[in-house]
């Protein structure tokens, strides 16, 4: 008899979903309540809040508020109906195209629907079964979705280590001489976990010696780094050596949607070519007037990148002064390591949110390896130095109980 699919979802969980019963509500699927800020309210308390992708602060800016509720009235939510090469097109998203493709210094740019939906699919448009992908090991799940799409060939190299990049760009260029193909190179701008940023400089620095593409997720650049928050390759002077630029609206922009930018052809092919965004509807009205709005405010706000960086310094020197293992973060992206296990995780971070009012994302195997733990915190122009103080003196006492074993006996009761 044929095998009932189910069988194997009931037997195996994952390695996350093993932990359903314990974990959601709370450590998973939380749920935070009030208007987004650096304070919030979970499980019935006020906690700082570092969990949120906020950046600049303009979820809740007033001015922002004004623009996203005007054109929601204006508009709905539903305006204008289909995908847009049928019937979803209008002059603001044309607008918001040129302006973000002025913003980052390109000649021209598609909007996206979602970051995640449209970078698998430019990936899939972009390559076809006689290329080669090289890419970097700690790309975000997008990138990796994406490459799972590749009917061709792929060779990742180690995160962030040339030597391994130009090991991968020679097998990868042996391998396009006999199937005729390019090589499309694939890098973030920040890697969103542990704060790097991506070594573009390095990698544009072989372009012309290897003959190849490259696209770089800059999610976490955009609106933090380089000049009035334009990203990572203009913070590395390399933004003119990057051939598909992607950003998203969802973190320092605060909103939904994308964007990719390059050379107009190459734009042009994305819109032509991308499924996700042919056969989906468009991005709605408010969000793309409220886009705007809040690019207008990157552009003309230098203020917030400002305070953001400001906080952001005051918390990892206090952390690090503190004695915390930062890794090798040069963003905003804050990530302390501790060593533990996942139950000794789940015990700590309850210590943290209940006794303590500190919400942070914490991130555990198979996200990173076993025995390991990251607290991920995310400074906001919203946090404040009462904020960073409570926050680096909570730290500090639950680092005593995770090495003392006393998370490892709580955990122990607990299971």
């Amino acid at each position: 008899m044929t095998k009932d699919l189910f069988e194997r979802i009931e037997a195996d969980k994952g390695p996350l979903g093993k932990w359903a019963k314990q974990a959601e509500g709370y450590y998973v699927f939380p749920k935070l309540e009030g208007p987004i800020s650096n304070r919030m309210s979970f499980n019935g308390k006020k906690v700082v809040t570092w969990s949120i992708n906020d950046y600049l602060g303009l979820a809740n800016h007033p001015e922002v508020l004004k623009v996203d509720g005007e054109a929601a009235a204006e508009h709905g939510m539903a305006y204008p109906m289909g995908a847009r090469m049928m019937s979803g097109h209008t002059e603001y998203h044309e607008q918001l195209e040129q302006e973000c493709a002025a913003f980052v210094e390109k000649e021209a740019a598609y909007l996206v629907n979602f970051g995640y939906q449209g970078m698998v699919s430019a990936i899939d448009a972009l390559v076809t079964k006689n290329d080669i992908i090289v890419y970097d090991m700690d790309t975000h799940a997008c990138i990796i979705d994406g490459v799972r799409l590749h009917a061709g060939k792929r060779f990742v190299y180690k995160h962030n280590d040339m030597e391994s990049f130009e090991k991968n760009i020679i097998r990868a260029q042996k391998m396009a001489e006999k199937t005729g193909g390019g090589i499309l190179v694939i890098s973030e701008g920040v890697f969103g976990m542990r704060g790097e940023q991506g070594r573009l400089k390095e990698i544009v620095a072989l372009k012309k010696q290897y003959n190849f593409r490259l696209l770089v997720d800059d999610a976490h650049g955009f609106g933090t780094l380089g000049k009035e928050g334009k990203g990572t390759g203009v913070e590395q002077g390399v933004q003119d050596e990057i051939d598909v630029y992607f950003a998203t609206f969802a973190k320092s922009m605060a909103g939904i949607g994308a964007f990719f930018a390059g050379n107009k052809d190459v734009i042009q092919f994305l819109q032509y070519n991308m499924r996700s965004q042919m056969f989906a509807k468009s991005l709605p009205m408010a969000m793309v007037k409220g886009a705007l709005k809040r690019l207008d405010m990157l552009r003309t706000m230098p203020e917030l990148k400002a305070k953001l960086w400001e906080n952001t310094n005051a918390l990892q020197s206090g952390l690090r002064n503190a004695g915390f293992d930062l890794g090798t973060t040069q963003t905003c992206i804050t990530p302390v390591f501790l060593k533990g296990d996942i139950p000794e995780s789940m015990a700590m971070v309850n210590d943290l949110r209940e006794n303590h009012g500190i919400f942070c994302s914490i991130v555990v195997y198979p996200v990173i390896p076993k025995g390991l733990i990251i607290l991920r915190l995310i400074p906001t122009a919203t946090h404040n130095q009462d904020d960073i103080d409570e926050t680096i003196t909570a730290f500090s006492a639950i680092r005593e109980k995770l090495e003392n074993g006393t998370y490892k006996k709580i955990a122990a009761s607990m299971m």
